[in-house]
């Protein structure tokens, strides 16, 4: 009689192993995905957020920009005795005050660069900001007339507002914490550009000083 040897049947399939082995890496991989949550410490916020504090130990609402769209640059004119200068012009309201000079008295045409003449009216101003408005949010503001490439007028007056900036920043004593710049172009003209005395008065740096807490 021949010989017939019989294996012994596997208890459990081939598959069933694999299928076992496949649950054992998902757990390890979810666990290990916990642990790196756990340790980062970030939330669905902004991690870099720094909550202001006020003088009683509580969170306080970090004080918001201006609504710098809202400035209307037709506001009616004032008088400020520490700004003699005719080629400055104040304006504003109870909200802001805004000193204007034009670009012809900054800037050669077409030109970023501060001209020497620029230098003592620039005084004026930041003299004035600091005595009357010590810790104010600042505005820079470029504007350019309608002749020539919109994109060309809005870069040249973010150039001459960026020019401001440095220096008010740089020589009239102003944070640099507190001082933004807005090129408006061609976009916001104070008169008309039909004329070459309107083209003249569009051709600006307006400087807009928001009083602390206002």
């Amino acid at each position: 009689m021949a010989h017939l040897e019989v294996k012994p049947k596997s208890s459990r399939p081939w598959w069933l192993w694999l299928l076992i082995a496949l649950i054992a890496i998902a757990i390890l991989f979810f666990a290990l995905k916990g642990c790196g949550n756990k340790g980062s410490g970030t939330t669905g916020a902004d991690s870099t957020a720094t909550p202001v504090t006020d003088t009683t130990g509580k969170q306080a609402i970090a004080a918001t920009q201006p609504d710098w769209n809202s400035v209307d640059f037709n506001s009616p004119a004032t008088t400020d005795p520490d700004v003699t200068d005719k080629d400055i012009t104040v304006s504003g309201n109870d909200q802001y005050t805004i000193y204007t000079l034009g670009e012809n008295i900054l800037f050669a045409t077409d030109q970023n660069a501060l001209q020497g003449s620029a230098e003592d009216k620039l005084k004026q101003i930041s003299a004035s900001i600091s005595k009357r408005f010590k810790g104010a949010i600042i505005g820079v503001y470029g504007n350019t007339d309608s002749t020539g490439n919109a994109g060309h007028n809005k870069q040249l007056g973010a150039d001459r507002a960026n020019a401001v900036k440095d220096w008010l920043i740089k020589t009239g004593g102003i944070d640099a914490g507190n001082v933004s710049v807005h090129s408006l172009g061609e976009s916001k003209p104070v008169a008309t550009n039909a004329t070459a005395d309107g083209r003249e008065q569009n051709r600006n740096v307006q400087i807009v000083a928001f009083p602390a807490g206002k």
